[in-house]
């Protein structure tokens, strides 16, 4: 494990996604539209868990794999959802390092982040490819 990260999905934090991202549909903002849409509650626009940047050391993991943060730059970024994540939801973001290879004077290290609800179970699964540049 590289690093653990905790954070609520709230509903606050969804509407300002929604904002932010152009979201129109009603369920991201409405309690009753997402119920009538068959939402536990509103449910969260398709990026929402990048809020967990906001409380990650992100210098200190850089550190921990050796990258040179000045070089590091972000390749992809694929986000799997396995269920809606919805107003209210408690999350615990583990990650992982997948994969850590050098090609052509680059450095691509792969991470995983598995979100876990409240009852252990994946809602989501990040995977991301850095690339540290090398030195000119």
């Amino acid at each position: 494990m590289l690093d653990e990260v905790a954070f609520d999905v709230e509903r606050g934090k969804i509407r300002e996604f929604a904002a932010a991202t152009r979201a129109e549909d009603p369920v991201h903002t409405d309690a009753e539209a997402a119920r009538a849409a068959g939402f536990p509650d509103v449910p969260a626009t398709a990026t929402h868990v990048v809020v967990a940047g906001h409380h990650r050391d992100q210098r200190g993991f850089v550190d921990r794999l050796g990258l040179a943060f000045e070089r590091v730059v972000v390749g992809s970024v694929r986000w799997t959802y396995l269920r809606p994540l919805c107003g209210g939801d408690s999350l615990r973001g583990v990650r992982r390092v997948a994969d850590d290879v050098r090609k052509r004077g680059l450095r691509f290290v792969t991470l995983e982040t598995d979100y876990l609800d409240a009852s252990g179970e994946c809602a989501v699964r990040v995977r991301e490819v850095l690339i540290e540049r090398g030195e000119r």
